[in-house]
């Protein structure tokens, strides 16, 4: 629940996180991150476990859309991005070497309003390219533009909800 790669943790705690996660390869370890380039920089020239699935944030076209492109140079068996909280339509993604987009809506009392068009169009767009799309929440935004508890909102898109997950073959084993 925070960020693994924030400038204040220091390369020998990293350290010790990648040799749990290599010790432990039936555990699956998501990492989510808004410092790309830190991440970039610590897992050049290492060899990244495949358990490991790196993915950064993207909310918006002036932060996320970089971010993405410097987690397509990183060799990882699993990438995705989170365009979570979408903040803004984000357009025409190019999503090769990306496996996973994870989008949702900003929680809380200062939420930033989310709107299905923009969401719409990343679902399109993975399917246009043949990527998994999982749609995680409104947030306290609903469809219909009402402000309300996320709950109530609910993880329906287009009627239905949307869980895929990429295709994982890792050890031996597949996971959809």
């Amino acid at each position: 629940m925070s960020d693994l790669f924030h400038e204040n943790i220091q390369g020998s705690f990293l350290n010790n996180v990648f040799k749990v996660i290599e010790k432990t390869p039936r555990h699956t370890y998501q990492i989510l991150t808004k410092r790309a380039e830190r991440m970039e920089q610590y897992l050049k020239n290492k060899k990244i476990p495949p358990n490991i699935w790196l993915g950064v944030t993207a909310e918006n076209k002036k932060d996320g859309l970089p971010r993405i492109e410097i987690l397509k140079k990183i060799n990882a068996s699993i990438k995705f991005i989170s365009v979570e909280p979408l903040l803004e339509d984000i357009g025409k993604l190019n999503l090769n070497g990306i496996d996973w987009v994870i989008v949702g809506g900003e929680s809380g009392v200062k939420a930033r309003q989310i709107k299905p068009e923009w969401v719409i169009n990343i679902k399109k767009e993975c399917e246009i390219q043949n990527k998994a799309f999982f749609f995680k929440q409104w947030g306290t935004w609903g469809a219909d533009g009402v402000k309300r508890d996320k709950k109530s909102n609910g993880r329906k898109l287009l009627g239905k909800e949307w869980n895929q997950y990429p295709t994982v073959l890792n050890m031996g084993q597949a996971y959809a």
